[in-house]
Order: structure tokens, then sequence, then C-alpha cells
């Protein structure tokens, strides 16, 4: 493996401020009348109530302390002693450390408590100094959103294309309470969550989705956290759900794959792609989702696309059709794995699209979108087509999705400036790819960027990269 590129910021520390009061311990993390038990702040205040700690009764969780955070369901002045929701929350680690970190898993819908063994595995260098809080983030989990077709024909998967009464009968089936999935609702009940447990400040560590959710985070109370780690970045202020912003990582990574004179590549994987998609436009969305599965799976070799693709340049698409339809079925998931119904609704609340924000107008959406997507050239389209770009998932998952508020948050709310940051993000990863992390890393000074070399999504996870998980133990160790 070529060694790990570290990108350190120019800009001087001095500069940086963290918004501490003068002679601050930078880890005097815990309030001092904290108690040993983890029942800090036991109770209700208003419609938030925290139950403590006590033994994990899953029998793949015993080994831990779980407890059970209640937060409103709404936090509107008018709601405020209205319906509430009970996230399940895991401490892992040393539950006697004077330092605390929140874990931030992705999706928008992957659980937290249920993969903390995994996680915790990959953190073994910091958690005799940690104790690190999962929890399952409101509609995931324990108690999941549940919109049982659409989670049938989307499974694990952020862009496979579900069919418009899919996304309707969910929309139903939730009903208003949708509304109150966004991130901006997350946050919050990070927040509680901290004044829950009674910590000042804390380290917060998120991958994929969950680094959208630390940034916001952070942004929100950047006095709060003593280290944030950004593990394949989402960007803070959104991304524009045609994704065509993407599509250049998509022609580097598929030519960085053949490069190696070892693979023996059959064609120009790029090449053939977009011969794929002249011939038959209609297969956009669905190549898009199947060139980004392969990344995911297998970033470093990304399997057999190079033969499948020049098979299917040379007309045979048989062997990508029959793939595509053995994942479909590998990758199904239940909604605690992976909640399709989450996804909708803090999707469509946080993106950016061509008809605007989550609160515009059904009925003008298509031709908006249209009208956007109309504007791109070919070489801008490159290596995929308008079709992919009007019609991938995200795009039909949202342009379906009925309007619900915009929690749109101004740009001069999401500032990093003078937080301390790592970020991480394989030079492979096409589910967040690499330039969304160079943006991140440009826009906090100070900040250090790794890009691991022919690595994919989420670098921390599975303890590939020892060397990756060595500087983040040294980060997080630090200061």
């Amino acid at each position: 493996m070529r060694p790990i590129r570290m990108l350190v910021a120019t800009a001087a520390a001095s500069t940086l401020a963290l918004g501490l009061t003068a002679g601050t311990t930078a880890y005097a993390d815990r309030q001092p009348d904290r108690q040993q038990d983890g029942k800090h702040d036991t109770g209700r205040t208003g419609s938030t109530a925290w139950t403590g700690f006590s033994l994990c009764t899953k029998p793949a969780l015993t080994a831990y302390r779980c407890g059970t955070l209640t937060v409103p369901l709404e936090r509107s002045s008018r709601h405020r002693e209205g319906r509430t929701l009970d996230l399940s929350v895991l401490e892992g680690g040393n539950p006697n450390a004077s330092r605390t970190m929140l874990f931030l898993t992705g999706g928008p819908g992957q659980p937290g408590p249920d993969l903390a063994p995994r996680i915790l595995q990959a953190l073994s260098g910091v958690t005799d100094q940690y104790r690190v809080i999962f929890l399952d983030q409101r509609g995931t989990g324990d108690r999941p959103l549940v919109c049982p077709e659409l989670q049938a024909q989307r499974g694990f998967s952020d862009l496979r294309v579900p069919t418009r009464q899919a996304i309707r009968d969910c929309a139903e089936l939730l009903g208003p309470d949708r509304a109150h999935y966004s991130t901006t609702d997350s946050v919050a009940d990070f927040e509680a969550l901290r004044r829950a447990l009674g910590v000042q400040r804390w380290a917060v560590n998120g991958v994929s989705y969950g680094t959208y959710t630390g940034q916001r985070y952070a942004a929100v109370h950047p006095d709060r956290v003593s280290h944030l780690v950004l593990d394949s970045v989402v960007p803070i202020a959104g991304f524009n759900g045609t994704l065509v912003s993407s599509y250049p990582d998509y022609t580097r990574v598929l030519r960085d794959v053949c490069a190696d004179p070892a693979r023996a590549c059959p064609g120009d994987m790029a090449n053939d792609l977009r011969t794929i998609l002249r011939r038959e436009p209609a297969r956009g969305p669905m190549m898009f989702d199947f060139v980004t599965t392969v990344a995911y799976a297998d970033a470093e070799t990304f399997l057999d696309l190079p033969q499948w693709l020049h098979d299917g340049a040379a007309g045979n698409m048989a062997p990508i059709d029959q793939t595509y339809a053995e994942w479909h079925e590998a990758f199904a998931a239940t909604p605690s794995q992976y909640s399709q119904g989450i996804q909708a609704s803090t999707f469509c609340a946080d993106s950016d699209f061509p008809w605007g924000g989550a609160d515009s107008w059904e009925q003008t959406r298509d031709w908006k979108a249209d009208r956007a997507v109309s504007r791109y050239s070919s070489r801008e389209l490159f290596p995929f087509n308008a079709e992919a770009a009007r019609g991938n998932g995200l795009m039909t998952l949202c342009e379906h999705w009925p309007r619900v508020r915009d929690e749109e948050v101004p740009d001069d709310e999401l500032s990093l400036a003078g937080v301390n940051a790592l970020i991480i993000n394989g030079e492979r990863d096409l589910g967040t790819p690499l330039h969304w992390a160079k943006a991140a890393h440009r826009a906090m000074p100070g900040s250090e960027l790794i890009v691991v070399p022919n690595a994919g999504h989420s670098i921390q996870i599975g303890r590939h990269y020892p060397e990756v998980n060595q500087a983040v133990a040294d980060f997080l160790l630090d200061r």
C-alpha cells in the first residue's frame, strides 16, 4: 500500500478560537457534580428525560451499559409538552474516563448501539481514555421509521430508484410527523444528550452521514466540541441532488483503477460506461447506482467491473443485469438495520434540489428539474448522462416526497472556523467523493486531511488501515 498522505492546513494555530473561557482545562469534560453511575440529570426537563445507564439487555450488547433519552418529537414552543421520542443510548470504552466521545453513524438510517462492538474495536487505541457514546438517532435502530415497500425496494441502498407509489405510501404512512426528522432535530437531540450526561465538552466522531450531523452540531455548539473527526465527508451545507459535481470523481477513479498495469483492464471503464449509456440512455440511474455500489464493495479492485463494462459496451449487458439483481437480494435490510423511512424524511428535508428545498411546490418540481439538467453539457455529465442526473434514486425519492417545512440553516451559521478537526477520506470513495473532503479541509483552517490511497468509504471501521486508526488515536489523545 502506498504511504498515507497527510495534508495539514497552514493557518497558524494561534488564530483559532475554540470559544473557551480563559483558563479552562481542555479535558475538564464532565461537570464536577457528575455522578459516577452515569445518572447525571436523571429525570424529566420539559419533554426531555434520561434514564441513566444500566446493563444492556440485548444479547449482543451485554458487555455494555445502555440507557434511554426521551426527547420532544417537535421542539416548537407551542408543542413543548407534546409527544416524545425514546432514543436508545449505549456507553462503551472506559465509563470512568474523564473524556467523552460521541460517535455518529451513517445513512441516514443506520443504528448506533447495535454497531458499537465493531466500532469500538476500531477505536481500541482510545477506549482506555474515553468513554464512547452511541445513540440511535431519531427514526433509527430500536424505534425505526418503517415503510415496508420502500424498504423492500431500496434495502441498504441510497441510490436505487424506488417507485413513485412506494414513496407516496411511505409519506402517507408516516404522516405529518415526517417533518420532524431533519438533521436540525437530531442536532438538538445530541445537545440534550450532552446535558443529560453532564459533559461540558466532548469529542465528536462521525462517519459518512455522521460527518454531516457532526459538522452541524459543531457549527451550532463549537464550544462543546473538543475534537471533530470526519470520516468520509458529506458537505456541511449539503449537496445538489443531481450529484453531477461528483461525476469527475467517477472518471478519475475508474481510470485510476486501470492505471495499474497489473489490473489488465480490457478497456477504458469511463468510455465503456458512456458507450452503454449512449446506446441505452434509460439505464443512467441504474448504472450510477451500480458503479457506486461496486466502489462501496471493493474500492481497491472494483471487482469485475472493468470486464462487466467492456462486455456491456459490446452489447452484452447480462453480467451487469445478473449482478445487479443478485445485489438487490444480498443488500436487503430491515428498518432497524437501515431505515428507508428516515432516509426519505431526512434526505428530502436536508438536501438541495433543482426545484428548491423541502417546502417547494410539488407541482413545479418536474419541470424545474428538467430545465436544470438540460443545461448540463455532455462533458459535464461524463461518464454518465442526463438521465442519471435527472432520475437517480435520491432525485426520484425527493421529487415525489410531499412538501414539509424547510429546515434550511443560513450559510453564515455553518462556520467551523476554529474547530479542532481531523478529516479522513478514501482516494476512491464514490459515496462521499474526495473533493467534498478537500472542500471541508479548506473551510477549516488548521484542520488535518488524511487521504488514503486506493481506499473507499468509511476508513476507520474494519481496521483495514491501522495507520489511520493510529492517527485518529493520536489526534484524539492530543491537546
